[in-house]
C-alpha cells in the first residue's frame, strides 16, 4: 500500500513540474508570418524598372533603411511630401537610407511623371507600382502611403496620407 502511494505521490508530482503561477508569454509572431503590408511584416521581394530603364531591386536595398513612398502625379499631398523624402535621402543617404518612390497608374497622369519628378526636385529611384507590386507590399489604401523597412527588412511604419517630413525623420534616425 505503501508503495501505491508513493507511486501515486510520484506521478502527481511529475505532472506538476514546470507549472509555476505566472502565465506564459505569448510568442511574437514571425515577420514572415504577418501579412504583407502590416506593421512587422517583411520587405517583398521585387525587381522592376525605373522611369529611366534602370532596374530596381529589393535584393539591392538588403542590409538599408528602406523608405517606400506610393504616390501620383495628380496627388496634391504627394506633391509636398516627396521633396522632403528626397531631402531625407540627400542628409541620410550615406547612412544607409534608400528611398524609392512607386507611382500609381490607376489615373492618367497630369504630366509626365520624368518631368514632373524633376520639377518637384526628385532624383531617387521612381518606378510604375503595377498591381502586381502594389499587392506584394499588401495593397495600397490611398496616397500617398509611405512605408519604412528597418535594416532587416521589416516594416516598422507605415502612413496613409500625407506626413511631414520631420515626423518621418524622427522615425528614420534611430533606424539608422
Amino acid at each position: 500500500m505503501l508503495r501505491i502511494r508513493l507511486l501515486l505521490l510520484g506521478l502527481a508530482a511529475a505532472s506538476l513540474v514546470g507549472c509555476s503561477q505566472h502565465p506564459a508569454s505569448q510568442p511574437r509572431p514571425k515577420p514572415d508570418s504577418i501579412a504583407a503590408g502590416e506593421i512587422g511584416s517583411r520587405l517583398p521581394h521585387f525587381s522592376v524598372k525605373d522611369l529611366q530603364g534602370r532596374e530596381i531591386s529589393s535584393a539591392d536595398l538588403r542590409g538599408k533603411v528602406v523608405l517606400i513612398d506610393f504616390w501620383a502625379t495628380w496627388c496634391q499631398p504627394c506633391k509636398k511630401e516627396m521633396p522632403g523624402y528626397q531631402k531625407l535621402l540627400d542628409r541620410h543617404g550615406s547612412r544607409g537610407l534608400a528611398v524609392i518612390g512607386f507611382k500609381f497608374d490607376t489615373m492618367r497622369d497630369i504630366e509626365d511623371p520624368v518631368l514632373f519628378a524633376k520639377r518637384m526636385g526628385v532624383r531617387c529611384p521612381l518606378a510604375v507600382a503595377t498591381d502586381d507590386l502594389k499587392q506584394k507590399f499588401g495593397g495600397i489604401e490611398g496616397l500617398p502611403t509611405t512605408l519604412l523597412y528597418d535594416r532587416q527588412g521589416v516594416l516598422r511604419e507605415k502612413v496613409i496620407g500625407f506626413e511631414y517630413t520631420d515626423t518621418i525623420e524622427s522615425q528614420v534616425k534611430p533606424l539608422l
